[in-house]
């Protein structure tokens, strides 16, 4: 008999009850703009800030609207200009060669391992295009962050971590996006913390966290924050810093206090899940395993595997008998944009240059997302499934 899944892979859990409640007394006293605060209240959004900021060790902390804003307003916080090259990830997803847009900047391409990080020897020939980084850690794969600091560190490139999958996760024990200069995390949906839209921004950097804060929409309110620099500070830069107003609300940051004091019970779930179902797929005729070094601490909350050197027929071939099974797989390979799928060569407000060793990889790079509403079991059926159909078409290109 043949074995179907049913569940659904875009199902998030409920909000937590004690989000809600918080959530609820927002609604209830009506200010849910940030700055919308009685004497004596403290925001949610400063709250957020300030728990953030201690969770990740870091001096500052800002909420904002997206975590594509979140890194818009890095790259305006460095000193990026109209018409500035920023280098880049050539995987990853469009809200990051977007945010490099949105400020008039170029993206140039770096390109990707057969590990999904970034070339560190593409980069190295890369650097002096550029002087900063916008280093994606795309589905959560963390590179040798110790290199790639060096790397950074001994030409003056700033990196700006878009940790928008590793919220949580960690290289040798420091958290990412405390190696760059600004870290920033999305809390959209399918992210690590569930308020549908929004993002933080790290740094220890005041002169940054200033300019970010006021960036964001602050109106001269920075003493409302709890996790900023001094006032000070914003002398210094309020006059030529501009409004470029993405604020996170009240209401957002309720919701996802109470999540984020749970965040390491999360990770724990998330890979449990994530190696039962790297375990079922182990060994399976035709396809790579992306293995994870021992320095990096990951978030499970997808998974990817390579179909490597395989036909695109062969691939949508997979996708379709999957599909039919219940199993949702996404293609990075595809020659057209597809959903949140793409690749460099499909944003085509930027030049790139053809890299043939990074094409490869892309070619067969399949992803899937791994809700914690999945059980256990239901990952060990979806690997079941997932072999079978790549093992049957492998074996009838082969054979």
């Amino acid at each position: 008999m043949t074995e179907i899944f049913a569940g659904s892979f875009t199902q998030q859990e409920p909000i937590p009850d004690d989000a809600i409640e918080a959530a609820l007394a927002v609604l209830r006293h009506g200010r849910l703009h940030r700055y919308n605060i009685v004497p004596g209240e403290l925001g949610e959004t400063a709250l957020l800030e300030q728990d953030f900021a201690a969770q990740m060790g870091a001096k500052y902390c800002l909420a904002v609207s997206s975590g594509g804003y979140a890194m818009a307003t890095a790259l305006r916080a460095v000193g990026v200009q109209p018409g500035d090259p920023v280098l880049t990830n050539a995987f990853t997803l469009a809200p990051v060669p977007g945010s490099i847009a949105s400020v008039g900047a170029k993206p140039v391409f770096v390109g990707v391992t057969e590990d999904l990080t970034i070339d560190l020897d593409d980069l190295e020939g890369k650097l002096e295009q550029a002087r900063v980084l916008m280093l994606s850690h795309m589905r959560g794969h963390l590179c040798d962050m110790d290199r790639l600091m060096e790397l950074c560190d001994a030409v003056g490139v700033t990196v700006i971590e878009d940790c928008a999958h590793t919220m949580g996760a960690a290289w040798r024990g420091q958290l990412s996006g405390r190696q760059g200069a600004i870290g920033c995390y999305s809390c959209q949906t399918y992210k690590h913390v569930n308020s549908g839209e929004g993002g933080l921004l790290i740094t220890d950097d005041e002169e940054l966290a200033a300019k970010a804060t006021m960036l964001s929409g602050s109106y001269m309110l920075y003493e409302r924050h709890l996790a900023a620099p001094g006032p000070e500070v914003f002398d210094r830069i309020k006059y030529t810093t501009p409004n470029v107003s993405g604020r996170m609300d009240n209401l957002r940051a309720a919701i996802l206090r109470p999540q984020l004091r749970d965040l390491n019970r999360q990770v724990e779930r998330w890979n449990e899940r994530y190696g039962r179902i790297e375990k079922g797929l182990r060994d399976t005729p035709g396809l790579t395993i992306v293995e994870r070094p021992n320095a990096e601490t990951y978030v499970g909350s997808s998974i990817q595997f390579l179909l490597l050197d395989w036909s695109s027929e062969g691939i949508a071939e997979v996708i379709g008998r999957c599909a039919a099974r219940g199993v949702e797989l996404k293609w990075f390979g595809g020659a057209e944009p597809t959903g949140f799928t793409s690749r460099y060569d499909s944003w085509r407000y930027a030049e790139s240059t053809r890299m043939p060793d990074s094409d490869r990889v892309l070619a067969g790079i399949m992803d899937m997302r791994v809700p914690l509403t999945f059980s256990l079991d239901d990952c060990s059926l979806i690997a079941r499934i997932i072999r079978d159909e790549v093992t049957r078409i492998h074996n009838q290109a082969t054979s």
